[in-house]
């Protein structure tokens, strides 16, 4: 049997009705109930509202062996804070694609073919040609030629902004774009006209080391262990694990070459001592041919399903952190710096151009910081030392750390 109780508006008063299918056993019970009056007008019984006498009355239902629906007084819950997602467009590429006229197809190929010329990366011109699709469909009904300043503003804004793009995809199409006009050399745009937002200075998100264990605990599937192992361990980019052959080991030497990374750069990394039975064991249970981290056709294993995964993993060990495979990186290069490892030699491990570029770290390990003390600290402690009492002065009543 259920009684449901709901908000009643009865004499320009908030009242509690009580609802409830017709028994006398029922509504004598009900009539029990001190304060309860009978309505008229609405049919209903009912009572003075107020957040206690909802209490009350669902204790004395449910006392007698009634479920009690109440979810008319619940509050509801907060939504917690969603960022701004990017608004993914309505047609595919292969759709934008179609939809140019001609002569914006054969301007495209060309495009692609003068990054090639540049001899900028597969990844670059990809991204590149991505803004640039982009850009051409959304003038796709105007001449080439007549494409001016204001225009590509008007995209940015539109199309950047109205879909939140991120700052970094924001400065790759004014990149794409200038290569674009270089390209084309179209007579109302000049190149430099073009600039570049300014780059958002966040700080990396990190792993602490006992969440970098944990994560690798809880993960059961051998492959996924070994690459979140690699990741961290070795702190490579997603796609420098992706593209690695099975002769980058070097057991010997405990070391890992990493071929033509990012920059076209190869370089040495150390491979951790305790991660290397896991790798053997990998290695004796999935035979890869070719690639380390193999997919299913013998190909490089896919990036998503790395993504997939780790976000799978993180659930299980109850990090609610953003994590992704960068993340892991981020974490090597600052659990490197708090170890005391010269900031040369953390860049070299990476594989950073510039030693400006490892400098982000320096701002989040915690070796020089935590013997920083807060004024606040400070300022309890002289307070201590001046009453000449051995009695803590605490902020939180009953509540010391």
């Amino acid at each position: 049997m259920t009684i449901t109780l709901t908000k009643l508006k009865h004499k320009d008063v908030d009242q509690i009705a009580i609802g409830f299918n017709y028994l006398a056993s029922t509504k004598t019970l009900v009539k029990r109930v001190e304060g309860v009056r009978w309505s008229q007008t609405h049919k209903t019984f009912y009572k003075r509202y107020s957040k206690t006498e909802v209490h009350i009355l669902y204790k004395y239902f449910r006392s007698h062996g009634y479920f009690v629906d109440y979810s008319a007084f619940k509050q509801p819950k907060p939504q917690p804070y969603q960022p701004l997602k990017k608004i993914k467009p309505e047609l595919s590429m292969a759709e934008m694609y179609a939809a140019l006229p001609l002569d914006f197809k054969e301007s495209l190929k060309g495009y692609a073919g003068f990054l090639k010329g540049k001899r900028l990366s597969s990844s670059t011109i990809k991204t590149y040609g991505y803004f640039v699709l982009r850009f051409l469909y959304y003038y796709k009904q105007k001449d080439i030629s007549a494409i001016q300043k204001k225009d590509i503003d008007h995209f940015f804004e539109i199309v950047l902004a109205g879909e939140h793009f991120s700052i970094s995809s924001h400065r790759q199409c004014v990149s794409a774009l200038k290569y674009y006009i270089s390209y084309c050399d179209l007579p109302e745009l000049d190149a430099e006209d073009l600039s570049r937002p300014k780059k958002s200075k966040k700080l990396p998100v990190v792993l602490s080391k006992s969440e970098i264990i944990n994560l690798i605990q809880v993960t059961k599937n051998l492959k996924h262990r070994a690459i979140i192992g690699l990741l961290y361990s070795c702190g490579l980019r997603i796609g420098e694990l992706l593209h690695l052959k099975i002769n980058a080991l070097d057991f010997e030497r405990n070391m890992l070459s990493v071929r033509q990374g990012k920059g076209r750069k190869d370089r040495n990394v150390v491979m951790s001592a305790v991660l290397k039975p896991l790798i053997l064991n990998y290695l004796n249970t999935y035979k890869p041919q070719v690639f380390l981290i193999e997919g299913r056709n013998g190909g490089p294993y896919s990036a998503t399903s790395v993504r997939q995964f780790l976000k799978k993993s993180c659930y299980s060990a109850n990090i609610t952190k953003q994590v992704t495979p960068h993340v892991l990186r981020h974490s090597y290069a600052t659990h490197l710096m708090e170890n005391g490892v010269d900031l040369r030699h953390i860049q070299l491990l990476l594989g950073h151009a510039k030693p400006e570029t490892t400098m982000i770290y320096t701002h989040v390990a915690h070796r020089d910081l935590m013997q920083i003390s807060s004024p606040l600290d400070t300022a309890i402690n002289a307070i201590t030392k001046s009453t000449k009492s051995n009695t803590e002065v605490l902020l939180s009543r009953n509540y010391n750390i």
